[in-house]
């Protein structure tokens, strides 16, 4: 019977029985993917569509489809016994159904009918609390209702219950008992204890402020109802009272300096959020009148003689009242654990009464036009803030002061910018002034203030080292400002290292018109550039060592990165003025050079000298020998040179001069060589020719002297004096390599191999 199912198999070549098995796949082809869950067709054909062929994928999945069905055919081929005997097994399935379909929908509406009874029940438990909550919400509301016009009722009768106050109050406490509106349980006790009408007063007020604070909380909950709105002019009324009232016992009690009545006061502002009242009172009653006498708005007050805009005295008036004055004050409400913590009298009070009058009577004190006034009014002030910060009980309290309007205003009347502006211009102007000069320009040695002589030479380099001090004077300086006039100092040796750099160039280029801002440089002789090399030499010594410490003593207060940052940056300007040293000296060396190029040209006149001539072998050297390092040596032997210039930068100049004239030397000496042994190989050529064609003997002179040779030892005895002079100057000429091949050019060939004067 298992024959009777069957599926055709492929066919299988000859090739199969050496090929891959029937159920090989390519390595894309992955048929346990179909059996995931997640498989998704579309997107596994997208995937593969990307390298895979669809014909070749068609081919893939229909191999596939067919290795399927021949396995489900092996299978029930394998099972085929079972496989007829399940439809045997599968007898009156209909009527089991039916069996078991009955209980099945009785089960069904008994649960519909419980969800039924659960549903209604559920919708009466809602409607149910919803009532609750209503009602409850009615009554809450009703409560508050109620509770607010007790408090109104009771602020009201509480209000009526203050003492009238009678034009002797400031003669001292009144007996209570007399007074028969005091109607409050608390009289007799306060009678008894001999409590003045002031703080009987500020007590009730404390109070009746507590019973606002809670009549506020209650309106706040109870807003747009009709109840409160018909309320609200009673509730106005009330408050009105109650400001008056607080504010003619808080005025009473500050110009009393009655602590307990000031202190009930306090705290009754803060309980009905009116903090800024109380500060006012105390500026308008006790600060302004003070204030005004030391800084009268009408500046015809002003002491004769005194600085129209200067503050510093003033300040020291205005400390004198704070500390005697307005201390009291200060030090209740900053009593600890008093809640009074909330008042700001220094900045709402203080400070603004002080900002006002100096905006009223000396508004010129906050101009940055006159620098060295505002600097002094601008540190005055700091130092004045430092000592209402003095009071200020914790960190925090002082950046509340420093937090508030008034401090910020004040702050913002001294503009710094404008100020660092104009010192900007007054320092940078200074040298850039200097250094737009046409010349360089001499001066007297000046002294440093640590009194350490730096005998500068140039004005230019003055003017630079003032600058730059200038930027760290206490006249000038503002803390706040310190990278504004760092980077002012960098930007100082910057721009005297440009303007040397520059003109150095420009030299060297050529390009010194009388508009190229370079005339200096055109000036300029030798000895000139010797000041500029002691000058740079000083400047980089007092930039990175007094200079250094003084900045980094000024900003010994920041933390050690920034100061590093200060260092290496001041550092780098210094290595910067001390680069330019190499410049400057091989300035010196082409000037030098070209003086003594002048007389090397006279060399040429030797070809003349012994060309066509019979004249013997020289005995001694050219004249022109003796002058060629003249300017060198006159030079180094010079004043400037012998007082300004260091050993290093002497013997730089001199190694490096005494090495380009020898160069330029064997230049032209081996091009004179080279043109005379050219000239006489061709008047050979000419004469062996002339010769040969009139027959006569081959033979000349050949035991004459050439006129090449000639030539050659006029120049081997110039170059042996040249190398004299070079070793009384210091230089050893054999060091050079130019001068080696000076001596291989032109010297005897025995006498090639050593050098020797």
């Amino acid at each position: 019977m298992a024959d009777l199912i069957s599926v055709q198999a492929p066919p299988r070549s000859a090739a199969d029985f050496f090929s891959d098995p029937l159920d090989t796949h390519p390595l894309w082809f992955k048929p346990s993917l179909f059996l995931s869950s997640t498989f998704d067709s579309e997107s596994y054909v997208s995937e593969l569509r990307t390298f895979v062929p669809f014909d070749t994928l068609r081919s893939e999945l229909q191999a596939h489809l067919a290795a399927l069905h021949h396995e489900l055919v092996d299978l029930i081929n394998r099972d085929y016994a079972d496989f007829v005997n399940l439809s045997t097994k599968l007898v009156d399935v209909d009527a089991a159904v039916v069996r078991m379909r009955a209980p099945l929908v009785e089960l069904r509406e008994k649960i519909d009918q419980y969800r039924g009874s659960v549903d209604r029940s559920l919708v009466a438990l809602k409607n149910g609390l919803k009532q609750r909550s209503e009602a409850a919400s009615a009554r809450e509301t009703l409560e508050l209702l109620l509770d607010t016009f007790h408090v109104v009722s009771k602020v009201e009768k509480l209000i009526k219950e203050l003492p009238s106050v009678p034009a002797d109050w400031s003669n001292g406490d009144v007996n209570l008992a007399e007074r028969n509106s005091m109607s409050n349980g608390v009289s007799a006790p306060l009678v008894e204890n001999g409590t003045n009408l002031r703080e009987t007063q500020s007590m009730l007020l404390e109070r009746i402020a507590s019973e606002m604070n809670r009549l506020k909380f209650y309106i706040a909950h109870a807003q747009n109802l009709p109840f409160i709105e018909n309320m609200e002019k009673r509730i106005q009324s009330a408050s009105l009272l109650l400001d008056a009232s607080l504010g003619h016992c808080f005025t009473d009690g500050l110009e009393h300096q009655d602590a307990n009545a000031i202190y009930n006061c306090l705290r009754a502002y803060a309980a009905i959020d009116n903090t800024r009242s109380a500060e006012e009172i105390f500026r308008t009653t006790i600060v302004a009148p003070l204030i005004q006498k030391i800084i009268p708005h009408d500046m015809s007050a002003v002491i004769a003689g005194s600085s129209r805009d200067e503050l510093e005295n003033d300040y020291q008036q205005i400390k004198q009242c704070v500390d005697k004055d307005f201390k009291f004050l200060l030090e209740i409400s900053s009593t600890e654990n008093s809640g009074l913590h909330v008042f700001d009298f220094l900045a709402n009070s203080i400070l603004k009464e002080v900002l006002s009058a100096i905006q009223k009577g000396k508004p010129g004190a906050f101009s940055p036009g006159r620098p060295k006034e505002f600097l002094k009014n601008y540190k005055s002030s700091l130092d004045f803030l430092a000592h209402l910060e003095g009071y200020c009980p914790s960190r925090s309290a002082v950046a509340k002061f420093r937090a508030e309007a008034v401090y910020v205003e004040f702050m913002k009347q001294w503009n710094i910018g404008v100020y660092f502006s104009l010192r900007f211009q007054e320092i940078a102007g200074a040298l850039d002034s200097a250094l737009t000069a046409t010349s360089l320009v001499s001066v007297q040695n000046i002294h440093s203030g640590e009194g350490i002589s730096l005998k500068l030479t140039l004005k230019q380099s003055v003017t630079l080292l003032e600058s730059l001090r200038s930027c760290w004077r206490e006249d000038i300086l503002v803390l706040s400002c310190t990278d504004k006039f760092l980077r002012l100092s960098l930007q100082l040796l910057s721009r005297y290292s440009n303007w040397l750099s520059s003109g150095l160039a420009a030299r060297k280029m050529g390009n010194t018109g009388s508009s190229s801002g370079f005339e200096w440089v055109v000036s300029a002789v030798p000895d000139d550039f010797i000041y500029i090399i002691h000058d740079v030499n000083c400047l980089v010594k007092e930039v990175c060592g007094g200079y250094l410490e003084r900045v980094l003593e000024l900003l010994s207060s920041c933390s050690a990165d920034v100061l590093d940052s200060v260092k290496q940056s001041i550092l780098q300007g210094g290595r910067s003025l001390m680069d330019l040293v190499p410049l400057v000296i091989n300035t010196i060396i082409e000037a030098l050079v070209e003086k003594s190029v002048e007389d090397l040209r006279q060399l040429k006149g030797i070809t003349a000298t012994y060309r066509m001539t019979n004249k013997p072998l020289p005995v001694r050297h050219s004249p022109y020998v003796s002058v060629v390092l003249r300017p060198l040596k006159a030079l180094l032997d010079g004043e400037r040179a012998t007082a300004y210039l260091t050993t290093e930068s002497r013997n730089e100049l001199l190694l490096g001069a005494a090495t380009e004239i020898t160069g330029r030397y064997y230049e032209l000496a081996a091009d004179l060589v080279s043109v005379a042994r050219k000239t006489e190989s061709s008047l050979q050529r000419i004469r062996q020719g002339a010769q040969r064609r009139a027959g006569a003997s081959s033979d000349v002179s050949d035991h004459n002297v050439s006129d090449t040779d000639k030539i050659c030892m006029q120049l081997f005895l110039d170059i042996q004096e040249y190398g004299r002079n070079l070793s009384a100057l210091g230089v050893e000429a054999a060091n050079i390599p130019a001068y080696r091949s000076l001596w291989q050019c032109v010297a005897p060939p025995d006498r090639q191999n050593k050098i020797t004067f």
